[in-house]
């Protein structure tokens, strides 16, 4: 039976920038009606054609870890994030100081297996000549920019930190399907996001990544399409590849 390979993208950003909304619109292509606050790790879990169209084309599950943003949990949530093949940033763009903090984000998973290091702000630039983990920077709540932007009570400013990092950054409406429907400059980006993730993980000859774990294709997708956001996920794997449990608050 054929077997379907598989890359790990972390989801981070401040509480209430819409993480969970954003990951299931990525996901299932369908708006999350009632999203609730995470509290530690949720994850979503979608197939990629990687390099679609061409000779080159094969499926991926892409797993999207939506790590909780709470402060009180900064010390404990690194356990979520190694191994990381890819990175997604998340921020509000009404709120700006969800976008400065994107580097503290950055700096706290890049230094997740050295703990002191965290609370030190980084140049992403210096950090990602080393590891060269695929990043994404996504900006949610683009309809209450927008609203505000005509008000003339908000002037958006692009992320520093995509720049830096050299990322694509997109700019999402999670109430709104069409925000990344196919075709789209946000669909086109996230593709080759997913792309680069997979082509860094199994296709690269410097890969940080020697293991490779392989999901046979009908157990496996039968037991993601029923996976959901409140189910603790059991099994024996090893400490570095542990899928995160689901803690929701009333």
């Amino acid at each position: 039976m054929a077997a379907i390979e598989k890359v790990k993208v972390v989801v981070l950003g401040d509480s209430g920038v819409g993480k969970t909304s954003l990951t299931h619109l990525i996901a299932h292509g369908s708006v999350l009606v009632s999203p609730t606050w995470t509290v530690g790790c949720a994850a979503e879990v979608k197939l990629h054609e990687y390099r679609q169209g061409t000779q080159k084309q094969n499926t991926f599950f892409v797993e999207f870890w939506d790590v909780g943003g709470s402060q009180g949990h900064r010390n404990t949530r690194n356990v979520f994030y190694q191994p990381a093949h890819g990175i997604i940033l998340v921020h509000d763009l009404t709120n700006r100081k969800s976008q400065v903090n994107l580097q503290k984000w950055l700096s706290e998973i890049l230094n997740s297996d050295n703990p002191t290091l965290q609370h030190i702000d980084i140049d992403p630039e210096q950090f990602l000549g080393s590891t060269q983990i695929p990043i994404l920077v996504i900006g949610t709540k683009f309809d209450l920019a927008e609203e505000k932007q005509r008000r003339g009570q908000y002037r958006r400013l692009a992320s520093s930190i995509a720049e830096q990092c050299g990322a694509d950054e997109l700019f999402v409406n999670c109430h709104q399907a069409r925000s990344l429907g196919p075709g789209t400059s946000n669909s086109v980006k996230l593709t080759r996001f997913f792309d680069k993730v997979i082509e860094r993980r199994y296709y690269s000859r410097g890969s940080p990544f020697p293991d490779r774990r392989t999901h046979t294709h009908a157990p496996h997708m039968a037991h993601y399409s029923h996976l959901a956001p409140t189910t603790p996920v059991q099994g024996s794997r090893s400490h570095q590849y542990l899928s995160p449990r689901f803690y929701r608050m009333d």
